[in-house]
């Protein structure tokens, strides 16, 4: 499944969580590394208003479906993937590098959130080695001088994996400009993934994700914030739902 925006095409693959546990653990155990973007409509909102934003996409190698309307967008296409949230993730991939022995890097957040989600992830995996724990101040840029010595610090602590939680798009924007200085390592923006490890915020209950409404969930959970978000996700829906249905028309 593709998206055409503005002259770059993003398109989505590994197509469902078994590629892309597959594709992980192929990579860190060929000492190749990745930037990984969890891809959401609340993505395409901004994607073509923010060119930094759009040239860092375009620099990930691995991209995959994180929320159910690109999914069905997919499935509109003729084109279907799998359904892939980043914050589900967390756990199978740190338990793939676990399980190879590489180290991992925790960059995001704050320093207490960190911690704590350090803690929480060495109690249910024991034996896994953390090398750094970075949370940037506040205003922090994913270009600026500070980034670059992030960068040099994640090099000397001989992470393998490096779980960001920036929020979008800071955490693309510095996941490509890393992973083309440290191409061994790789990178997965998870945004909240980290605040649900440390218990900071509560997911929606199983089932509330199974009948697709998490959305939901979290609208009431947040409305001054999510509220305006899923108001400009549902403006460009019927777009995309248009040009999908193209795709599926098209030789």
């Amino acid at each position: 499944m593709e998206f055409k925006i503005k002259e770059q095409c993003i398109r989505i693959a590994p197509r469902d969580r078994e590629a892309l546990e597959r594709d992980v653990a192929a990579r860190l155990r060929d000492g190749r590394g990745f930037a990984l973007a969890t891809l959401n409509l609340d993505h395409l909102v901004k994607l073509p208003r923010d060119p930094a934003f759009l040239a860092a996409y375009a620099r990930h190698d691995m991209i995959v479906a994180d929320g159910n309307p690109i999914v069905w967008l997919s499935r509109l296409a003729g084109r279907p993937v799998g359904l892939v949230p980043g914050s589900d993730m967390v756990m199978p991939l740190v338990r793939i590098t676990a399980s190879l022995g590489a180290p991992l890097a925790l960059l995001g957040s704050t320093g207490p959130v960190l911690d704590e989600a350090a803690n929480a992830l060495r109690a249910e995996i024991p034996g896994l080695e953390i090398t750094a724990q970075i949370a940037p101040p506040m205003g922090f840029d994913p270009t600026g001088l500070e980034a670059d010595a992030m960068i040099t610090q994640l090099e000397q602590s001989g992470a393998r994996l490096c779980l960001l939680a920036l929020g979008a798009p800071k955490q693309e924007i510095f996941a490509a400009r890393a992973y083309a200085r440290l191409p061994n390592v790789g990178f997965a923006a998870f945004g909240a993934g980290l605040d649900f490890i440390a218990g900071r915020q509560v997911r929606a209950p199983e089932w509330v994700r199974s009948i697709a409404m998490e959305w939901l969930w979290r609208m009431l959970a947040q409305p001054r914030r999510m509220v305006p978000r899923y108001a400009r996700c549902a403006v460009i829906f019927p777009e995309h739902a248009l040009r999908a249905l193209r795709l599926r028309n098209s030789p």
